[in-house]
């Protein structure tokens, strides 16, 4: 146990003060998760090739992508709707996106991974999309909501699978990390439902237009 508190304590996993004597290490420790006490690493293995490598970083980049696209979306609906009474509801699913969006960032640094060289492209399409279906109303950008918000949690599905057909215990931390954010997506496409998307004239049109395009969007993150 005493290895243990040690080898927990120099990699960061639980920060408490504590008397040396091990019959006074407090709880907390004994809670920590044995799995993840000697690991240096957060959310990613080091990989063990040049495939697992290149596998990693394609799924880190297109996740990166969707979640700063969700963010350009929700900036450009808070741009149209910001000051109606559905600006706080936007508000509160863009909150969460944001902390999507920055987790990955810091996973892609400390792994070095690159984002995708269609960034800028995607910070200009998503904030349109937003802005153009809120346009519609509240309906219209809920209506967005709820097909991207689809998509993304269909492609997080993906990644599960994948992860778990591979490896479930060497990506224990990342599968935990993409369900979570997988049952944020999931809330939010709910939560579109439940405030009128389906109204929105179209809806079934507008839903698959909007589908189509992060399937390509998807498709060419993960390459380049």
């Amino acid at each position: 146990m005493q290895r243990a508190t040690d080898c927990a304590l120099k990699h960061g996993f639980v920060r408490v003060l504590y008397s040396i004597n091990v019959g006074n290490v407090p709880a907390v420790i004994n809670r920590v998760n044995s799995s993840m006490l000697c690991r240096k690493y957060t959310v990613l293995p080091p990989p063990r090739d040049k495939e697992e490598k290149a596998m990693l970083d394609s799924m880190l980049r297109v996740d990166h992508a969707g979640e700063y696209g969700a963010n350009r979306i929700y900036a450009g609906q808070m741009a149209v709707l910001g000051r109606t009474q559905s600006g706080p509801l936007i508000q509160n699913m863009w909150d969460q996106e944001k902390t999507h969006l920055q987790k990955f960032n810091e996973i892609l640094g400390e792994n070095r991974v690159r984002p995708t060289v269609m960034l800028p492209l995607w910070n200009i399409a998503g904030f349109l999309l937003g802005a153009s279906t809120a346009l519609l109303g509240k309906e219209g950008a809920m209506a967005c909501t709820v097909a991207v918000e689809e998509s993304i949690s269909e492609h997080y599905n993906s990644q599960i699978r994948a992860l778990m057909e591979a490896d479930p215990d060497r990506y224990t931390e990342l599968l935990q990390l993409i369900k979570e954010f997988r049952d944020d997506e999931m809330e939010h496409h709910d939560t579109g439902l439940e405030h009128d998307a389906e109204s929105v004239p179209g809806y079934i049109i507008l839903k698959t237009l909007i589908q189509a395009g992060c399937k390509a969007a998807i498709y060419i993150s993960q390459r380049i």
